[in-house]
């Protein structure tokens, strides 16, 4: 295990490296207005190693970072770990076998978000972990015990039904399980699905009558497990499907279709047009050939599934890199016209990088992009709907900005319709490290 700062990996170093104290932060300096229709919370998980070094970005300790936004007013920043077995017991090995098969031995550092009046915070290969309303750990769920095996990080929400649909894939048979949850919390239905072997199936898609699995040639290697490896490679011999089943289906209803070899850790929507299912994905060729840490750009791509023909029709929308894409969440499942993605930064020096934003007109196929500025590196764009309740993207953007210059971060509000440069309202904050995935969960959901 490595002793000092410059012998951490690379992922621990910069803004990467952890931060070492919880913090909660009622003065809190804002630029800007807020705008007074914001009443809830914006959270984001991330990998904040809590003693000694993670050997993956996605192995860190989970800690949730969240603002509270009220009657025009930044209330509060606080920073939590979530209280999983590591963090009482950090000699835990997260890749070890009898560790990952312990379903409480979840990291829960890959996402967070709301639904049925609780905060969950989560991660793939585990159960959930609950959250009260500060963010402090009230304790593993697994949905009154009928939970069995892993659920997803990225489960979805319905905007129609409000149910919360996931998966669980486990690199144990059954590799995967499908999972719907009522809008009240309760898991009415699980589904042992057929899939080639045991995959990193990271996310899925959910349209208004079906949901979409994507069996991708990223396979657990038990060899690299053992040897304390991240246990994902890629294999050129996996065939790259996706499998469509009614969303009250079973394993015998899922349709499958081929596709070219690549991976998607993210789509941005997917939804039903006549015969078709039309996807929007950030896809790579590849991931994980060379090492652990072998990404090549990920791009926007359309695939368009003819459930008549069994054929899928496969194009590039863009060749920006680009990341974490998202639309509305009351357009998840629905045709949305408008998508967000985080730009990925050319440049690798923190004082030369350059985040941003690239919003998609799917309708018109324009693009337009906000930039953070020289040194300014922001995440994963979340949508909250503004007052105005009139067109798709009448709304606001937010993410956490870093800015290397001054070691800090900001919470950092943009107008989605207009996408201008200059933010709505600026909040400074501590420095919150790099993360993942995060939500806006408004007090109709938790209060």
């Amino acid at each position: 295990m490595a002793t000092k700062l410059e012998d951490a990996p690379d992922h621990m170093l910069g803004n990467g490296r952890p931060v070492t104290e919880e913090q909660t932060v009622t003065e809190l300096k804002v630029t800007g207005n807020i705008p007074p229709e914001l009443d809830g919370r914006y959270v984001r998980a991330g990998g904040n190693q809590k003693q000694g070094y993670s050997a993956h970005p996605f192995l860190g300790d989970g800690m949730i970072h969240g603002v509270r936004l009220r009657d025009g007013k930044a209330e509060w920043y606080r920073n939590r770990w979530v209280e999983t077995p590591f963090i009482t017991n950090p000699d835990l090995n997260a890749t070890d076998p009898a560790v990952m098969m312990d379903m409480k031995s979840s990291k829960a550092n890959t996402h967070v978000l709301g639904h049925a009046g609780k905060i969950l915070a989560l991660e793939e290969a585990h159960f959930p972990y609950e959250l009260n309303a500060d963010l402090s750990t009230v304790g593993v769920t697994d949905f009154a015990g009928k939970l069995q095996g892993p659920f997803t990080a990225h489960p979805k929400i319905c905007p129609i039904t409000g149910e919360l649909i996931g998966f669980g894939a486990s690199f144990i048979p059954p590799n995967l399980r499908y999972h719907r949850v009522s809008a009240d919390g309760e898991l009415v239905q699980s589904e042992e699905i057929t899939i080639g072997g045991p995959v990193m199936m990271h996310d899925f898609n959910i349209t208004e009558n079906y949901v979409i699995f994507m069996d991708l040639p990223a396979v657990f290697d038990m060899n690299m497990a053992m040897s304390g490896d991240m246990p994902i490679r890629w294999d050129d011999d996996y065939p790259s499907r996706l499998g469509v089943m009614p969303r009250d289906g079973n394993d015998a209803q899922v349709k499958w279709f081929e596709i070219n070899p690549c991976y998607v850790f993210h789509p941005m929507n997917a939804y039903e047009e006549g015969d078709k299912i039309i996807l929007d994905v950030a896809r790579y060729d590849y991931i994980w050939r060379e090492s652990a840490m072998d990404f090549p750009p990920s791009s926007m791509w359309r695939w368009t599934i003819d459930m008549t023909s069994g054929k899928v029709h496969e194009e590039q929308v863009d060749d920006l890199g680009v990341e974490f894409p998202r639309v509305a969440d009351d357009k998840v499942g629905q045709k949305h016209r408008y998508g967000y993605t985080m730009r990925m930064s050319p440049s690798d020096d923190p004082t030369q990088a350059e985040g941003g934003v690239r919003k998609y007109d799917c309708e018109t196929g324009e693009t337009s992009d906000i930039l953070y500025g020289k040194g300014r590196v922001g995440g994963e764009p979340v949508f909250a709907p503004s007052a105005k309740h009139g067109s798709e993207d009448d709304g606001y953007l937010m993410t956490y900005v870093y800015d290397a210059a001054t070691d800090s971060s900001q919470l950092v509000i943009m107008d989605a319709a207009s996408m201008d440069n200059e933010p709505v309202a600026v909040i400074d904050l501590p420095r919150i490290p790099s993360g993942f995935h995060g939500s806006w969960i408004p007090s109709s959901v938790v209060a």
